[in-house]
């Protein structure tokens, strides 16, 4: 059984009209669900108050990682498991290691901030999405209010948007 919410969505034809929104929103202690653009726009994240993203630690663990496997596989394989002497070279020879370590460390990094970013982001393959508009993906913007069992927030919110300058507004279970 899946649980739907219902969010009122505030649709916007400006940037700039609809950053002057959020911040009224957020000086009158309304709390937003979500904002939607077609393009980045310059500073809604910092608006919205949004957190910066933990993603370049997800990169350092996985090259690390990366790092750490090259080094042992080639140490163990090559000074423990099967040391073989090839023309007087040491067994134990960390610059003949080093670009397998480097590749090793970038495609460990690389593949796991890949999927690290689907894991946050909640995607996966089959998952259908919740379209809130389809005209966001095009020319207009959004501001979404979840007011799932609060009839008296809504009228207070509708008027909020249409006073500051939404384009259409209008209720959707998402």
């Amino acid at each position: 059984m899946s649980t739907t919410n219902k969010f009122l969505v505030g649709m916007f034809d400006d940037d700039q009209t609809l950053l002057k929104a959020v911040q009224s929103a957020k000086e009158s202690g309304l709390k937003i669900a979500d904002a939607f653009t077609p393009f980045p726009v310059h500073g809604l994240e910092h608006k919205l108050g949004l957190r910066a993203t933990k993603l370049h630690t997800a990169g350092f663990v996985f090259g690390a990682t990366g790092l750490t496997t090259a080094f042992s596989l080639m140490a163990f394989a090559n000074a423990v498991d099967y040391p073989t002497n090839f023309g007087g070279k040491p067994y134990f020879s960390l610059p003949a290691w080093i670009p397998i370590m480097f590749e090793l460390t970038v495609l460990f990094a690389s593949v796991g901030m890949v999927i690290a970013f689907y894991y946050l982001c909640n995607l996966y393959p089959g998952k259908q999405p919740k379209i809130v508009d389809p005209r966001l993906t095009d020319d207009m913007f959004a501001l979404t209010f979840d007011i799932t069992g609060d009839n008296e927030q809504s009228s207070k919110i509708t008027e909020f948007l249409n006073k500051e300058g939404a384009v259409e507004v209008f209720e959707k279970d998402i």
